[in-house]
């Protein structure tokens, strides 16, 4: 005899609420595995977890997984980051969007299938989170206007890149300020004549109190700001004319300090690539 899932609810929960298809909200989430414990989080992450833990939940859509070589780790700045420290850390990104208005029955899911996971031996414990955080979408800037993919298209265009920026304001009032500045003067700007077809921007939500003990808490709640640039060519390509004084352009705003500034490329799924050039030599 099958378990029992009360497979009757289904029906019942499918026929309320929001069901649209706009990335409301979005998981995103940076990670560390272990020294030798690389292949290993790689395998139980991409087989297991990426479907179990993530993309089988309800309202969570789309999804995608990127890595930064040691090469693509070491552009990364300012040096002294209150995201990373070290700035190198956190090899493995992974974003996902969750359906607009459905956050709160998403997050009860999540965590009760993490502590089933957790609880069936099938979470992978030799790994640091080094930023993740549920996040609010506030606003997308695009290159092209209404032309190309949208917002809700860009976990599954194969892009070639993304690069995370962390931005952190002085105070609730200064983050509306600088996210008024940056969807209307410095993302137009930047995103001019550049290989970024977009940029999503998104504002970190606290963890419910139940969550799993190995994330900690989200800080910034009032005052962050996380920016995610997708890139039609791979990051190093054009990194030097396009990434570099971010953090100058913010600063000379006065509204905020960049935080993070990292480039990422997308993971092969259903393979090691890119896993022995985590490290350096």
């Amino acid at each position: 005899m099958s378990e029992d899932t009360r497979s009757e609810l289904y029906a019942e929960l499918a026929a309320v609420g929001p069901y649209g298809v706009r990335p409301g909200h979005a998981l995103i989430t940076m990670v560390e595995p272990h020294p030798g414990h690389e292949y290993a989080y790689n395998r139980w992450y991409e087989d297991d977890h990426y479907y179990a833990g993530a993309m089988a939940m309800p309202w969570m859509y789309a999804g995608r997984r990127w890595v930064a070589t040691r090469e693509l780790q070491l552009l990364r700045y300012p040096g002294e980051s209150a995201i990373a420290r070290p700035v190198t850390a956190g090899c493995y990104l992974s974003t996902y969007w969750i359906t607009d208005g459905r956050y709160a029955e998403h997050m009860k899911w999540t965590v009760a299938v993490n502590r089933r996971l957790n609880r069936d031996a099938r979470v992978h414990h030799e790994r640091t989170h080094v930023f993740t955080a549920f996040q609010d979408h506030e606003r997308t800037v695009y290159r092209d206007g209404p032309a190309g993919p949208r917002d809700v298209h860009a976990l599954d265009h194969p892009y070639a890149g993304l690069v995370l920026e962390v931005i952190d304001a002085e105070s609730a009032e200064r983050r509306a300020r600088l996210l008024e500045w940056l969807g209307t003067r410095a993302l137009p700007g930047r995103l001019a004549g550049s290989p970024a077809a977009m940029v999503t921007v998104f504002r970190p939500t606290p963890l419910p109190g139940d969550r799993m003990t190995y994330v900690k808490q989200v800080e910034g709640v009032d005052t962050r700001l996380t920016l995610l640039w997708f890139l039609e060519t791979d990051p190093r390509e054009c990194w030097a004319e396009h990434f570099t004084g971010l953090d100058e352009e913010v600063a000379e705003s006065g509204l905020g300090r960049v935080e993070l500034v990292a480039p990422f490329i997308p993971t092969v799924p259903g393979t090691d690539r890119y896993v022995s050039e985590l490290r350096g030599g």
